[in-house]
This record gives C-alpha cells, structure tokens and sequence, in this order.
C-alpha cells in the first residue's frame, strides 16, 4: 500500500466520522432545552456535562484501544468505534428524557478510538520527518467536516431537532461499511506488540510516557492547549447565540467558516511554515498567536469581527500538529498506538473538565442577576491557558537542550 493511498483512506474515515460530530453542534443546545424545558441559559451545563461524560469515558478507555490497535491493528480498533459511533446517534435520536442522552454519549466515548487509531495510522504510513505535516489530515478533516456539517445541521433542524441525529447515524454507519470494504491494515506483523492489561489504563499510559523525556516534558503543554480548545469549542454555540443573537443557521455558517480556516492553515500553510520554522518553534508561535485570538474573541462586540479574528488568527491551529509530530518521533514504531492512546487520554481529560469549567463560566457571567456580564469569560480563561502552555514548552525545550 502506498503513503499517499493510506492518508487518503484515513482523510475520509476521519471526515465522515467529523461530518456526524458536526451536524449536531448548532442544534444540541436547543434540544437540550428542549428535553429538559429550560431556558438555553439554565440548559447550558447539562450541555458540559454530556461533553464531560464523553470526554471522562475517553479517558478511561483510549489506552486501551491503542494498546489494542498495538497488538490487532488498527483497522479493527477504527470499525469497533465508527459501529458504536453510530449506535450512540440511533439513541439520541431516539431519546425522550435527558438520561438517553447520557446513555449515548457514554457508549459513544467508550467506543471513541478512532482518532487514536487514526492518529496511529498516519504515524504508520508517513516517515518521521512528514509525521508533522501529514497529522494535518487530521485537522483538514475537522476543517471539511466542520464546513459542511454545521451547515447541513442547521438546515436540517428546521425541519425537526432529530432529524441531525439521524442523519449523523447514517454518516457513521455508511463510514463502518466503507471501512469494512475497503481500509487496508497499516500495522506490518513485525511492528505489533503483546498486550498488557496494567498498561491499558490512564495511569499505566502515563507511566509510558514517562519513559521519553522529551514527551513527557511536553504532557503539561498538551494538556494545557487542550484545555484551551476545549473552552472555545464548548462554549462557542453559547457565546454566539448570546452575544450577536444568532440563530442555528447563522451558528452554523460561523463554524463551517471556522472550519475552513483550519482547512486551509493545516492542510497547505503548515507545508510551507512548518520546514520554514521548524516544529517546536511552530508550537511556541501557534500558541502566541492562540492567546492574541482568544482574548480577542472574548472582547468582540460585533458578529463581523469573529471572522476577521479567525482569518487572523488561523496560524493557533498549527500547535497540535505540531505537537504530535514532534513527540510522534520520539518513540518506536511498535508504540505508535500507546502513544496516541496515552496523547487521546489526556486529551479527554481536559473533556471532563473543560465543558464543565466553561459552561460554568458561561453561566456565571450570564444568567440573570450577574455582577458582571460578561459571555466572553471561557475565552480569556482559554487565552490564559495558551499563555501557560507556552512558559511549559519553553521550559521542557530547556531543559532537554541542557541534557543532551
């Protein structure tokens, strides 16, 4: 199998599975309130709760399945997930009370590797020095997806709060059979390893990490920039309804825009910046710029201004990448899913607690009765945390530089 056939393979088994995440970002909230009967304000931290139950669940179990995909492979990790994704849209579609929410997003982040074994895949096909540029597919994919999901979403729910459901399901369905028919296996027999239970949780994940200085130098800023994306993306349908008084379309138009940026920055700019700058240069200037962006996302008074702020800011989404790429280099090529395993737990680590911070916040600075109001508050907190995680590079780099 060529590089290039297997990142084209992977690009669509990861797009499918973002254009079903898409589809119900606009309109969740709403149904939320719906179910519940509650203002979009009150509704709003159940909202970060079902993310955290997401994200808590990932946690548990992402060291795991990239043990698993160690061991198997990676291409029955990737179906496991995309079935599963798709069971969990057939019961929120289907829910009539808030807990079959809870039921849903449980399975849905129990079962949700596939970006482990994706990640894991590129690591596969690409040699060491592309990994940092190719792990841009990734976030191309969100970009496509984040384009036409939100949009169609938006669309579709003037015809029923449901009907997003459903069509996410089938999106995930239709991605298991093209995974099934066609996804080749990336992981050579020579590569796989044995699979051991005490490794396959968090802790023992952590300990992995432990092992390469370098990346466990970094764990701290992956850790802090994730928070930070988490903040912003948790609370964006809420800031903007609230803020601009926008409606589910024109929520949905600002992520498709969203996601074109990122399309465009990951997917073609990081090709010329990333050799120009190098990866951990990359990171400190990506996470420079993501602190400029966030606080002005925080101060904007205008619904205008939040285009002009991601046009501007389009080089903060370049840091994952980056990241990924230089700690993708730092290990072997049977350990390529422990890694990703280990980088996806604490990713939804930071999804336990991000949404529910934010949404807090959120809530604080809003409901009525307010010292001060404020629905920027999430995205200065994000702004800070890009600020922490530029000190926790700079000090990992340091100090790796004195060892050697």
């Amino acid at each position: 199998m060529k590089r290039t056939s297997g990142l084209g393979f992977i690009f669509i088994t990861i797009l499918i599975d973002v254009l079903g995440i898409g589809l119900l970002i606009p309109i969740l909230p709403d149904f939320i309130a719906h179910l519940t009967h509650e203002s979009l304000n009150a509704s709003s931290q159940h909202y970060g709760v079902l993310l955290a139950i997401y994200g808590g669940m990932q946690f548990l179990f992402s060291p795991m399945l990239g043990m698993l995909s160690d061991r198997f492979g990676r291409r029955p990790v990737l179906l496991f997930s995309m079935l599963f994704t798709g069971i969990d849209y057939v019961i929120m579609a289907l829910a009539p009370t808030l807990l079959w929410l809870y039921v849903g997003r449980t399975l849905s982040g129990i079962s949700g590797g596939s970006f482990t074994a994706a990640s894991a895949y590129i690591a596969d096909v690409s040699p060491p020095e592309k990994r940092a540029q190719n792990f841009g597919i990734i976030g191309a994919a969100f970009g496509i997806g984040f384009i036409i999901g939100p949009a169609i979403g938006g669309v579709l729910a003037q015809w029923g709060t449901r009907l997003p459901f459903w069509a996410a399901a089938i999106l995930c369905l239709v991605n298991f059979l093209y995974g099934w028919l066609i996804l080749p296996e990336s992981l050579k027999p020579e590569n796989r390893r044995a699979f051991h239970l005490s490794q396959a949780n968090p802790w023992g994940a952590l300990r992995i990490l432990n092992k390469f200085p370098l990346v466990w130098g970094l764990t701290g800023t992956y850790i802090a920039s994730n928070l930070a994306g988490q903040f912003l993306g948790s609370t964006w349908v809420l800031f903007v309804m609230t803020r601009f008084g926008w409606d589910t379309r024109a929520t949905g138009i600002s992520l498709a825009v969203f996601g074109g940026v990122a399309l465009v920055y990951q997917l073609w700019i990081a090709k010329w910046l990333l050799p120009i700058w190098g990866e951990k240069r990359t990171i400190l200037i990506s996470l420079a710029v993501g602190v400029v962006e966030c606080t002005a996302y925080a101060f904007s008074t205008q619904g205008w201004m939040i285009y002009v702020i991601m046009i501007l800011g389009g080089a903060g989404f370049l840091s994952m990448q980056a990241t990924q790429g230089l700690l993708s280099r730092q290990v072997g090529e049977d350990q390529q899913g422990a890694l990703q395993g280990a980088l996806t737990s604490l990713a939804s680590l930071t999804g336990i607690f991000g949404p529910i911070i934010s949404t807090s916040l959120f809530a604080t600075f809003t409901l009525p009765g307010a010292r001060v109001y404020f629905p920027g508050a999430a995205f200065l907190a994000a702004a800070l945390l890009n600020v922490a995680s530029i000190g926790l590079t700079l000090r990992a780099v340091l100090r790796m530089r004195a060892k050697t």
